[in-house]
């Protein structure tokens, strides 16, 4: 059975300060460079028959920084959540102006919920099952916990649960033909 490997882009100036970043397409910072050079060697032994990137900028150049642009189809599906009216904020403010607000649970005014981010999850994971063998997508924080929660079968909502620093590489596969976490958030040597 087939695994997907994940990799969250590299670094920008809004992710590295907490601020929500969905259509605003910011390109990685020196640091973020770097963390996506540093994913190269893990992934270059590998082979996969499907390498998918979101179209911002941020993954296409960590794609590219890893060595794996020349093989990547671009797909929408893995934009990352729309912020809508809270794009470029931090959770912080956005708590200022609606106390327990929670991302996962209440969504973004003009932007998505849970279930919009999870529709867009489950047609990539159709999409790396139908390929029948390894597959690495690059793509955002929120949209690859969504991903990971749907691929276990969980709500869109349980992505929640899976923290996702920058610039790591996560392994979803099976064991027993059931859907697990192989590796999560690891940070290339």
């Amino acid at each position: 059975m087939n695994q997907l490997l994940l990799a969250r882009h590299g670094e920008t100036e809004w992710s590295a300060s907490g601020r929500h970043t969905s259509r605003t397409d910011l390109p990685l910072t020196d640091n973020g460079r770097r963390l996506a050079r540093r994913l190269a060697p893990r992934l270059s032994d590998r082979g996969f028959a499907l390498v998918l990137t979101s179209p911002l900028r941020r993954a296409v150049e960590t794609c590219e920084l890893a060595g794996l642009g020349d093989t990547a189809a671009v797909r929408d599906e893995l934009r990352e959540w729309d912020y809508g009216d809270y794009e470029g904020i931090t959770t912080a403010e956005i708590q200022r102006r609606r106390p327990g607000w929670s991302l996962w649970r209440d969504g973004c005014p003009n932007g998505e919920i849970a279930a919009d981010v999870g529709a867009r999850a489950d047609r990539v994971i159709a999409e790396v099952r139908a390929a029948r063998a390894d597959a690495a997508a690059f793509g955002h924080g929120h949209m690859l916990r969504v991903l990971a929660a749907r691929w276990l079968g969980l709500a869109p909502e349980d992505g929640a649960l899976f923290a996702l620093a920058t610039g790591t590489l996560s392994t979803l596969g099976y064991e027993h033909g059931t859907a697990v976490i192989v590796s999560w958030s690891e940070l290339p040597s």
